[in-house]
C-alpha cells in the first residue's frame, strides 16, 4: 500500500510538471510559429507517441457505437481546447494563462452538478463564486483589451477541458482511462489537420532549433506523457480527488518557471486575481470534507 501512495504522488506530481512546461514553452513557442501551427504540430507529434504507444501495449480498438463521444471528446479536448488555449497564451503571461485554466477541478464539479446531478456543499458553492471573482479581478486590473481578451479565450478553454472531463467519465466506463486519452489525442489531432498546409509553408521556412525543441517537448512531455502520468496517478490512487489536488500547484510552478525562463515579473493583476483564485480553491479542497458525496 505504501508503494501505490508513493507512486500516485510521483505519476501526479510528473504530470503538473509537464503542464507546468506548456504555458512557458507555448509562450516561448509563438514567438516564431502561429497559434494554429503550433496546435497541430504539438498534437501531432502526441497522436504519433500515443499511437506507438497503443501498438506497443495493443490496445483495442473502439466500438462503433461510441464514436460520436469519442470524436465529441477529441474536439473539445484538444482541437478546440488548444486552439483557445495558445489564443490565450499568446496575449497573458504564462502565470495568468496557468491561475486561469487552473479553476477547470472547479468548473468541472459546477458542470457535474448541472449534467450529472451530483451534489456539492454550500463551502463549494461560496468557493466557485470566489473563484469567478478572481477571473473578474484578473479582467478588470488586467488593463489593456488584449490582456482581456486573452483572459477570456482562456476561461473557454477552462470551460473546454471541464467538458472533456465530463465525456472522460462517461468514456471510462467502457474503456481504460489511457485509451479513452488516447483516442481523444488522436481525433483532436486529425481535427487540427486543417492547419497542415499553413504549418507545412511555416515550416518550410526554416524553424530555429529551439522551436523544434519547443514542440518536440509539448508534444511529448506536456501532451503524451502528461496524460499517460495522469491517467496512471489516477487508477492507482484511492480518490480521484486525491490527484486532482495536484491541479493547484500549477499557477505557482508556472509563475517561477516563466520568471526563470521568459523572465515575466508577475504583475499585479496576476498577484491579487491569483490569490483570490487560488484562495477559492483551497476553501474548495476543504469544503470536500463537509460533502458527503465527495470522491
Amino acid at each position: 500500500m505504501r508503494i501505490n501512495k508513493i507512486s500516485y504522488h510521483v505519476y501526479a506530481m510528473a504530470t503538473i510538471v509537464c503542464w507546468t512546461i506548456a504555458y512557458v514553452f507555448t509562450r516561448a513557442a509563438l514567438a516564431y510559429v502561429s497559434v494554429f501551427t503550433l496546435g497541430f504540430l504539438r498534437y501531432l507529434v502526441a497522436a504519433i507517441a500515443l499511437t506507438i504507444v497503443g501498438i506497443a501495449l495493443r490496445i483495442r480498438l473502439p466500438m462503433k457505437r461510441d464514436a460520436i463521444w469519442l470524436l465529441t471528446s477529441g474536439l473539445s479536448g484538444f482541437t478546440l481546447y488548444i486552439i483557445v488555449f495558445n489564443l490565450g497564451a499568446s496575449m497573458a503571461t504564462a502565470a495568468t494563462s496557468s491561475v486561469v485554466i487552473a479553476t477547470t477541478p472547479v468548473t468541472t464539479a459546477l458542470l457535474a452538478r448541472i449534467i450529472y446531478n451530483e451534489q456539492i456543499s454550500r463551502v463549494q458553492y461560496i468557493a466557485i463564486a470566489v473563484e469567478f471573482v478572481g477571473v473578474i479581478l484578473l479582467a478588470v486590473i488586467g488593463g489593456p483589451f488584449s490582456a482581456n481578451a486573452g483572459i477570456a479565450w482562456l476561461t473557454l478553454g477552462a470551460f473546454l477541458l471541464s467538458s472533456y472531463n465530463l465525456l472522460q467519465r462517461k468514456l471510462t466506463r467502457t474503456y481504460s482511462a489511457l485509451s479513452a486519452t488516447m483516442y481523444s489525442i488522436v481525433i483532436g489531432a486529425c481535427f487540427l489537420c486543417v492547419f497542415a498546409p499553413g504549418a507545412a509553408r511555416e515550416a518550410s521556412a526554416g524553424l530555429p532549433g529551439v522551436v523544434i525543441f519547443y514542440i518536440a517537448a509539448l508534444g511529448l512531455l506536456s501532451s503524451a506523457a502528461a496524460y499517460i502520468s495522469w491517467a496512471k496517478a489516477i487508477s492507482i490512487a484511492p480518490k480521484t480527488s486525491y490527484v486532482s489536488n495536484y491541479m493547484f500547484l500549477t499557477p505557482f510552478l508556472t509563475a517561477l518557471l516563466g520568471f526563470a525562463v521568459l523572465g515575466e515579473k508577475p504583475d499585479g493583476a496576476t498577484i491579487v486575481g491569483g490569490a483570490v483564485i487560488l484562495a477559492g480553491m483551497i476553501l474548495y479542497n476543504l469544503g470536500k470534507d463537509n460533502n458527503p458525496n465527495a470522491r
